[in-house]
């Protein structure tokens, strides 16, 4: 029996056959009105039947023969709109109809307020959510919760809102109450933004799925919660004790069995795979539970993690992102015939062949083919891969020194892509100047110039240009000319820091440009070294020594270690200083920066046993 309408529909209908042409700029025909009533009419019909017509029938013997029904509670009294109300929540509707989103939040938001409706309160949720609109969608959501706590829905879109708005233990309020009104609740929503809470909010978290976890024990989704907060909390075995739990109750749980696995290997198991490998045998098939377990075999055991996806790839024969997987991990392994079969596969599947004559061109390329190389390389369309594979022929070429065949390349490239004009421009004199060819480069960047006088990525790759041929005025004016425009350009601010502090005695003004860069990016690597060097410039060798090795915990280039290496060589610091620059050698021994350091400092041997490296006297 469908339920009794309220009375705010039926009014409203009532209304609109009053109304409809009444509004002002509201066109209706004379053909159009009694349609309109004729409609209305059966809507009020419908809506008015509290019971179905009595069927005097002999099947109604039999029903009078049956027990008596029980009594249901009467519906609660209804109780009539405002008028002002229906007048708005009427304006609300033609706002929707009208595309005028905000209007229509807004009137039904002070409705629902008023009305503590829960058709009103539903409808006004929705509209907010679709709005992504969070504020007005939690408390929409909530009052919809306080009006009809029986609604799954109203729950569910609380218990949502209150974890995007980073309110995860108020959450668990809703999430029970939808678990016992006997539907399922997905508990985890709660863990999906558990890195980004305070030390305070997690721990609150934590307490509640604890809290949760007895009244429902038989629950997975909250003991997997409970599992996954644990883990993120660094509380491993109790985290295996939940997972304990909820194996016993499904024993496939693939989520469970990966975090399992993760924290078994984490902590140095025989076999951490061993529950996956056993749901394996028994589901060869379980295509999502082996992709996820080869996965995870990338990280420790690339060997194993192949077998895993060869037999996927046996599974899903046409399946690109597998033979893709496939030949990344061939390449890793050193196998580069079978790293190519599966590419070509994917040529011939006709599906990621951009990616697939890219990477074929690297392994010719790397094997000392050049022209295959070169013949992959311009297979490659115009997607992710087309600079780089761009970038890779003007590689070729300029150092098997075909300028003219480079430069002529770079121009046919540009007039085919003239969106990608000046990011060409830029590759283009990238290369020459990595090739010796800085003034060539220059050249070229000043006809790009030319063409787009603001462009900020030519200003900032002709300053750096200029840097390397020595030109610093030229450098400074250029890159002047970017903050000029876009005073919080990090890079043109770190790059302009960095190179006063280097190459000038300008220190101070150094630092104001180094500091602003790192307010604006504050974990970058670059401008952490940057810092670290301007202060060790400075003399304020302490503060210097801080922010280099955070750079070179993030980024251990050559370069980082070669200025954190002096500053801990001036601290005194000798076998540490030799530790960091043996580590950098050892990855680039023809390092610029790297071997000017140490000739500077006089250091004439980097032994590990029995360093004799001296400071220079």
């Amino acid at each position: 029996m469908p339920a009794r309408p309220s009375k705010l529909w039926v009014s409203v209908a009532v209304y609109v056959i009053m109304t409809a042409c009444l509004f002002p700029g509201y066109r209706c025909s004379n053909a159009m009105l009694p349609r309109t009533l004729l409609v209305a009419f059966i809507v009020l019909i419908s809506a008015c039947a509290t019971e179905p017509v009595a069927n005097h029938a002999a099947g109604d013997v039999a029903a009078t023969s049956q027990a008596p029904r029980p009594v249901k509670p009467a519906p609660p009294a209804e109780r009539p709109f405002p008028d002002d109300s229906l007048h708005e929540l009427l304006i609300a509707e033609f706002a929707l109809r009208r595309r005028e989103y905000n209007v229509a939040l807004e009137t039904y938001m002070a409705q629902a307020a008023r009305l503590e409706d829960a058709g009103v309160a539903a409808h006004t949720t929705r509209l907010a959510q679709y709005l992504d609109r969070r504020p007005e969608s939690l408390e929409a959501a909530l009052l919809w919760a306080r009006l009809e706590p029986t609604s799954k829905g109203a729950h569910s879109a609380a218990a949502r809102q209150l974890v995007l708005q980073g309110r995860n233990a108020e959450a668990l309020v809703h999430l029970k109450a939808v678990e016992e009104i006997d539907s399922p609740a997905n508990f985890m929503i709660v863990t999906s933004n558990f890195a980004r809470l305070s030390a305070e909010d997690k721990t609150a978290l934590a307490q509640g799925v604890n809290a949760l976890a007895p009244q429902f024990p038989n629950n997975g989704s909250l003991l997997l919660t409970q599992a996954l907060i644990y883990n993120e909390l660094n509380a491993k075995d109790e985290a295996l004790d939940s997972l304990a739990a909820l194996f016993e109750i499904d024993p496939e749980q693939y989520q469970a069995l990966l975090l399992e696995a993760t924290i078994l290997a984490d902590q140095g198991a025989k076999k951490p795979y061993r529950r996956i490998e056993k749901t394996l045998q028994r589901n060869p098939q379980d295509q999502t539970l082996r992709l996820r377990y080869a996965r995870l075999l990338t990280a420790t055991d690339l060997r194993a993690a192949r077998e895993q996806f060869e037999i996927l790839s046996l599974q899903s024969p046409d399946d690109a992102d597998l033979l893709f997987s496939l030949a990344l991990i061939n390449r890793e392994v050193g196998d580069e015939d079978a790293a190519a079969h599966y590419l070509r596969a994917m040529v011939e599947l006709g599906e990621r062949a951009d990616e697939a004559h890219y990477y074929l061109g690297r392994i010719a390329q790397e094997s000392g083919d050049t022209e295959q190389a070169l013949g992959h390389y311009q297979a490659v369309g115009e997607g992710e891969q087309f600079m780089a594979a761009t970038g890779r022929i003007g590689e070729i070429l300029i150092q098997s020194q075909q300028t003219v065949r480079f430069l002529a390349w770079f121009s046919d490239q540009r007039d085919h892509y003239p969106e990608r004009r000046n990011a060409l421009f830029g590759l283009e004199a990238q290369l020459l100047g990595q090739a010796g060819q800085p003034d060539l480069a220059v050249t070229l960047l000043n006809e790009a110039l030319a063409e787009s006088p603001q462009e900020s990525s030519l200003l900032y790759a002709r300053a750096m240009l200029s840097e390397q041929k020595g030109d610093l005025v030229s450098m400074e004016r250029d890159l002047r000319d970017i903050l000029s425009r876009e005073p919080n350009h990090a890079t043109a601010l770190n790059a302009l820091g960095y190179t006063l502090a280097n190459r000038t005695d300008r220190h101070e003004e150094a630092l104001k440009l180094i500091s602003r860069a790192l307010e604006l990016q504050p974990g970058e690597p670059a401008i952490l070294d940057s810092m670290g060097w301007v202060l060790f410039r400075l003399q304020r060798y302490d503060e210097a020594l801080h922010y280099l090795t955070r750079a070179y915990a993030e980024f251990p280039d050559p370069e980082v270690a070669a200025h954190l290496g002096e500053v801990m060589w001036t601290l005194g610091d000798t076998d540490g200083a030799l530790t960091v620059w043996r580590a950098a050698y050892a990855s680039d021994p023809d390092h610029a920066v790297l071997q000017e350091t140490l000739q500077r400092l006089g250091i004439t041997t980097l032994g590990s046993d029995t360093p004799d490296a001296q400071p220079a006297p």
